[in-house]
């Protein structure tokens, strides 16, 4: 489940004690799903069962290494976190008519955006269930997280303000809808976990660094990993028209070789196989990449620099390796 990051999480001790939590986590997954019965049900395990890295889930338990890993807390505080984020990958297929999900049907193109929907708000009411027992506190970053993501979903629908600067707007997105939850689950895991106040400060703080550095990485992939390396179709935002990181730091050169590169993304029909393989690569070979990177390791560097204020356990090890994971996946 987490192969897919840096050595200091796959090997020894570390590893086994996170790996350890992520198997509970994965049998609350399952006790949520079977609680109902149905098309709930099905629903509800579609993407449980379809898997992920559990990236939230194993922050929560990273974290709650700053303090006691094994604190009664840390494992359910890891499952809220877990369920709001597939809650709002429901949401998500659903806004974005999103046919696939994890290498499935998606859940809206199968049962229907009804019972997606209310799949999600269910994910939800299991959240916020195991939130109440966590104390009043947990309730209160949970909504204040969840008022955050409905924020950065509705700024992503509607688009920037008049004047406002759409690359501004794209990473106050961003930080709302996606490094928010992550924040939160390293500020669960170390409070849980009993660390220090300002450890927790830390922890959030290089947990929403992170979140940034996560998805402008996969911005930036999306455009520069073939298929044969990154098992996903390369320019799948540039193909359905979704301007990321890459895609408006190359709207924003005015150099005159840029020209046919802005008339494609300004307007052209990108679905077209032949108008998409141009476009994809003028964006490979523009210098819009490099100020995509530049942005990742500024966000990365502030990761870093949080971490380096944790106490000096394994788990900041684990957590620096990551500062340098997110940088170097996308080559």
């Amino acid at each position: 489940m987490i192969t897919a990051f840096p050595a200091d999480l796959r090997d020894g001790a570390l590893a086994a004690e996170v790996l350890s939590g992520l198997d509970q986590v994965e049998e609350a997954l399952q006790d949520v799903a079977s609680r109902v019965d149905g098309v709930l049900a099905d629903a509800a395990r579609h993407l449980i069962d379809a898997g992920g890295k559990r990236f939230r889930a194993t922050l929560v338990l990273l974290s709650a290494q700053f303090g006691d890993a094994t604190a009664p807390k840390v494992v359910p505080a890891a499952v809220a976190i877990e369920l709001t984020h597939l809650a709002t990958l429901y949401h998500d297929d659903v806004m974005d008519e999103a046919v696939m999900r994890r290498g499935h049907s998606s859940a809206n193109s199968r049962w229907g955006n009804m019972v997606a929907i209310l799949t999600g708000d269910f994910l939800f009411a299991c959240a916020s269930r195991i939130l109440a027992d966590l104390g009043s506190d947990a309730i209160r970053i949970q909504a204040e997280t969840f008022i955050r993501l409905v924020n950065g979903q509705v700024a992503e629908t509607v688009g920037p303000r008049p004047g406002q600067d759409p690359l501004e707007h794209y990473l106050c997105v961003v930080a709302d809808k996606t490094a928010s939850l992550i924040a939160t689950a390293g500020r669960f895991g170390a409070m849980f976990g009993g660390a220090p106040p300002a450890v927790v400060r830390h922890t959030e703080a290089a947990c929403d660094a992170l979140g940034m550095a996560f998805q402008l990485s996969d911005d930036i992939l999306d455009v520069a990993s073939e298929s044969i390396e990154s098992g996903k179709t390369p320019g799948t935002d540039l193909r359905e028209g979704v301007q990321t990181l890459p895609v408006l730091h190359a709207l924003r050169s005015a150099k005159p070789d840029g020209s046919r590169l802005r008339e494609l993304l300004s307007g052209a029909d990108l679905t077209d196989p032949r108008l998409h393989a141009e476009a994809l690569g003028l964006l490979r070979a523009h210098p819009a990449m490099a100020a995509a990177r530049a942005d990742l390791r500024r966000w990365a560097d502030e990761a870093r620099e949080q971490v380096l204020a944790l106490p000096d356990v394994p788990a900041r090890t684990a957590f620096e390796s990551l500062c340098d994971y997110v940088v170097e996946r996308t080559g």
